[in-house]
């Protein structure tokens, strides 16, 4: 593995564990339903982040299941952060209205 990806890597995890860990801290502060979608949405991304650094060094594998010839895993664990946020953007603009 380049020292490149190495680096990327190590700055992903860094950065997405302090981000995690913030979000756990919000999360332990508030019961605002549109926050607790976001911590989610970012425990779900730092769980993202883990499971590809272990498919790069050969402990995970996300070919266990494949849908349309995309690995199911992949397609979970890009999309639900996403569903999550939106969840939490919809729940804030409905309150608004």
């Amino acid at each position: 593995m380049l020292t490149e990806q190495v680096l990327v890597i190590l700055v992903r995890l860094a950065v997405g564990s302090i981000a995690t860990f913030l979000a756990i801290l919000v999360w332990s502060r508030t019961r605002d339903t549109a926050w607790i979608f976001v911590v989610i949405a970012m425990i779900l991304q730092y769980g993202e982040i883990v499971f590809t650094t272990l498919e790069l060094f050969g402990l995970a594998q996300a070919e266990l299941v494949v849908w349309a010839g995309v690995p199911l895993v992949e397609i979970v664990l890009h999309t639900l952060p996403l569903i999550s946020l939106a969840v939490a953007f919809v729940i804030v603009v409905a309150r608004r209205s």
